[in-house]
């Protein structure tokens, strides 16, 4: 039987030095910008030197590459939610409440416009980014498909573009509460009101 892999010292080193950098870019492009942040600023911020920036990453587009992963991994939770077998209003919101706490973080809006912006410009960052904007409507999707079957929730004749409706209105709300607050959370309970009387049956 193969032994386990065991993580060296200097692999540890590496994989600190690394996410060290990337921090360092995170708070480059939160700070200047993703297009108007360059290699040497997030050497600088990251106090190593360019080549050794480069031995860990090929450039700025590799950094943001590795973003999307990490965004990825930060949609997890929220994923396993969705998937979570009790009643499915209840998950929903749940998941509302949850993850519209999550989208409001001043540090998430403004990256997410920063990436936003790029992806316009850049086809393959936008497939980055869509492709964890695609695993979270699949699974929001399938949780309203569960609802319809077992009669939680009214007939929706097309479950993903009322999942992408309502992740649609949450990103709204956090970006203009975002902007016009200083608040690091907002209230849930008027957006809740809003999908849960879209997505159920009207009391007789």
């Amino acid at each position: 039987m193969q032994e386990p892999l065991v993580e060296t010292k200097r692999d540890k080193e590496l994989k600190s030095r690394r996410a060290h950098i990337l921090e360092a870019a995170l708070m480059s492009f939160l700070e200047k910008g993703y297009h108007q942040t360059g290699v040497r600023d997030i050497a600088k911020r990251a106090g190593v030197s360019l080549g050794n920036l480069y031995n860990h990453f090929s450039g700025k587009h590799a950094v943001l590459a590795e973003i999307a992963a990490l965004e990825r991994e930060e949609l997890q939770p929220f994923l396993s939610y969705l998937r979570n077998d009790v009643a499915p209003l209840e998950v929903l919101e749940g998941f509302v409440r949850n993850y519209l706490i999550h989208l409001s973080a001043p540090e998430n809006v403004i990256l997410s416009l920063e990436i936003a912006s790029e992806a316009v410009r850049k086809p393959d960052i936008a497939k980055m980014f869509l492709e964890n904007q695609n695993a979270l409507l699949d699974a929001l999707a399938s949780l309203l498909t569960r609802g319809v079957k077992e009669g939680c929730f009214r007939s929706l004749p097309d479950t993903r573009g009322a999942a992408s409706l309502i992740l649609d209105a949450m990103e709204g709300k956090a970006l203009r509460a975002t902007l016009q607050t200083d608040k690091t959370t907002i209230g849930h309970a008027e957006l809740w009101d809003f999908i849960k009387n879209a997505v159920t049956n009207p009391p007789d």
